[in-house]
């Protein structure tokens, strides 16, 4: 189960590039600048016409700064999302995990011994295999703990079991 957005190939495809914007801005102001020197000197065009072209030109640029500030949030947020779920799957380090990857028809039980990012995903690494972490369908609990608890004697199950005798 893929969830859009989050990962960097799909925010940083989204994004537009700076220059485009630019060129926006360069053309008005040539374009402002080429009105206003071949204007008729006997007949200017009024300060109202001036100030609305102006005002334009200022609503243009705060639009390109509230963009640069858009995009830079989406940026952090992003990476925000890859360290939290970073951060998160390293608590499955240790633990028994069931994986299923429907697209190649494999699944398989096994302990997290790591967690890396890569690509804008995050990969656990489950018996010598990379397992992206959309792919875990069920954690188990804690390998190391469960053993101890068998080995110590202080497995519930058996604790129960041997008192209902």
């Amino acid at each position: 189960m893929d969830i859009d957005g989050i990962y960097a190939d799909s925010a940083a495809s989204q994004i537009t590039t700076k220059g485009d914007a630019n060129l926006d801005r360069d053309a008005f102001m040539q374009l402002l600048v080429t009105q206003m020197q071949n204007q008729d000197p006997l007949e200017p065009k009024g300060g109202e016409e001036l100030s609305a072209q102006l005002a334009q030109f200022s609503s243009l640029e705060q639009m390109e700064q509230m963009n640069e500030n858009l995009t830079t949030m989406v940026l952090l947020q992003q990476s925000n999302a890859l360290l939290s779920q970073l951060s998160e799957s390293s608590a499955l380090i240790g633990k028994d995990v069931t994986w299923s990857d429907p697209d190649l028809g494999t699944s398989g039980t096994g302990t997290v011994e790591s967690v890396r990012l890569a690509e804008g995903l995050t990969f656990l690494s489950i018996d010598g295999q990379d397992i992206p972490l959309y792919s875990i369908t069920e954690v188990l609990g804690d390998a190391d703990a469960a053993a101890d608890a068998v080995a110590d004697g202080t497995d519930t199950e058996d604790s129960t079991s041997s008192d209902s005798n």
